[in-house]
């Protein structure tokens, strides 16, 4: 079907057409930018033919070039029968007004904890400018870590990743928001081998349970393995981060963490702990929040 549509469509709003009903066919996943086959095809074909993401219906007639055509059925051919996610045949993803550089070395960017950052902390962190030192553990494409700069100005954020991999990605993208001189990159695990403590911890673990990683869609398994599991329960790294995290953090210091959908799990290992889970587009079930003091009162 890809061959013959080469030949056959002529439009961009041919390919749009063939684009959707190609994906809705295979009944493809979508949860790397989009929600629906439709404004997926959109976005890619915007992106690969250099037009704004943001207008498509004056350029729906376009003719589109031999090559440009070839291009684009490329694409949609890696989606549909490859299940690549949109974000890695872009090498772009976004989050709000921010877009970073993406390949299959780092998951694509989706942590609810960007919305978080800034005001809706004021309740524990008053004025911006009282962030010194920030940490990102297990900081990926580096996003969290160069929007933590952004919203806190007067910080030094150290960005932390187990994969070399991802590291080599973060750096593409702190040097495209110029920040190399406040954003370290630190290659370890968690907190092992930093030195000092900060005012604000930022974590986007790996937190899939070993049942759902077994059960995920074709598209997740382009991503990093060891971003996605951890353990049984989805929980062994976010047992390290509140067993140590409190060494870490400054007096009333603040601690915040995504735990995608094991709010339950964790509120019975941890009981005693008066976990703050924080609203957000998602819900209020995704991302807590806990300070040095009420770490230090329940963790031993």
């Amino acid at each position: 079907m890809f061959t013959q549509a080469e030949s056959s469509l002529k439009t961009v709003r041919d390919v749009l057409r063939f684009a959707v009903s190609r994906f809705n066919q295979a009944q493809l996943s979508f949860g790397h930018g989009s929600d629906n086959a439709h404004d997926e095809a959109a976005y890619l074909i915007l992106h690969t033919l250099n037009l704004p993401l943001d207008t498509l219906e004056p350029y729906l007639d376009a003719v589109l070039l031999h090559d440009e055509r070839v291009e684009l059925l490329e694409k949609l051919y890696r989606r549909v029968i490859e299940r690549v996610p949109a974000a890695y045949l872009t090498n772009q993803a976004w989050q709000g007004d921010y877009d970073f550089y993406v390949d299959e070395r780092v998951i694509v960017p989706r942590s609810f904890i960007y919305e978080l950052l800034g005001e809706p902390l004021t309740p524990w962190i008053e004025y911006p400018e009282l962030v010194h030192r920030a940490l990102d553990l297990c900081t990926g494409s580096g996003c969290l870590a160069i929007q933590l700069a952004d919203h806190y100005p007067a910080a030094e954020i150290d960005a932390v990743d187990l994969s070399l991999d991802a590291l080599e990605v973060a750096a593409i993208n702190v040097e495209e928001y110029g920040l190399e001189n406040r954003i370290n990159l630190i290659h370890t695990d968690l907190f092992e081998g930093l030195e000092g403590t900060y005012d604000l911890i930022i974590s986007n673990p790996p937190y899939v349970d070993a049942q759902s990683v077994a059960d995920l869609p074709d598209e997740y398994l382009h991503e990093p393995e060891l971003a996605l599991g951890s353990g049984e329960d989805g929980l062994d790294a976010t047992r390290q981060i509140l067993l140590h995290a409190a060494k870490y953090l400054n007096p009333h210091g603040v601690l915040l963490v995504e735990i995608g959908h094991n709010r339950e799990t964790l509120e019975a290992a941890y009981p005693e702990l008066p976990f703050m889970w924080l609203n957000t587009s998602g819900g209020d079930g995704f991302v807590f929040l806990l300070t040095r003091e009420q770490l230090l009162g329940q963790i031993k």
